[in-house]
């Protein structure tokens, strides 16, 4: 595969990356500021407002879902760096193979079965939002296993496996 090949789909990836960090960062923000309308509709005008609630939760499903996405591209996801740092080439690479190819499973299941969960329930409607279809709600399971995979095929082209999330990224707090 060529290199120019691989910078493209890398800088095509980084455009998906930038969406999906402003769609979780927007649900993040919906949801900060519709709690506190419900909050208070709730106890200071004593009628609460019946939709803050259960859109809080739909966002934040979204959110968890994009947000998983971002993570497993940033190398934040949980992984265990043992095993890697015990191993020489060519093993530790043939390790890294194994695990985006069983990577690339999980999502191509939550892809494939998410898809045919939302046709399932596509028709059902949720009591809170009439308009809004169960289905739709489901959406972010295929969607987080398909933006993923985008992502595996990318490590894979690049060949890069354990590598060590950007210090901007991570936190440098400390627990001492």
């Amino acid at each position: 595969m060529g290199e120019g090949m691989v910078s493209q789909y890398s800088r095509l990836m980084d455009i998906v990356h930038r969406g999906c960090l402003i769609v979780a960062g927007g649900c993040l923000l919906i949801i900060t500021l519709i709690i506190p309308y419900g909050v208070f509709t709730r106890y200071v005008l004593n009628s609460a407002a019946s939709w803050p609630e259960p859109l809080a939760t739909l966002l934040m499903i979204v959110m968890s879902f994009i947000s998983a996405v971002v993570c497993y591209r940033e190398y934040l996801h949980i992984g265990v760096g043992v095993l890697p740092a015990f191993l020489n080439e060519p093993y530790k690479t043939a390790l890294g193979w194994l695990l985006e190819a069983l990577m690339l499973l999980t999502n191509l299941f939550m892809l494939w079965w998410g898809l045919k969960l939302v046709a399932t329930t596509y028709n059902q409607i949720i009591p809170e939002f009439p308009v809004l279809s169960v289905g739709i709600s489901y959406l972010p399971v295929p969607l987080g296993g398909g933006l993923t995979i985008l992502f595996i095929i990318e490590r894979m082209m690049k060949g890069q496996f354990f590598q060590e999330a950007d210090a901007e990224t991570v936190s440098t707090l400390t627990t001492e």
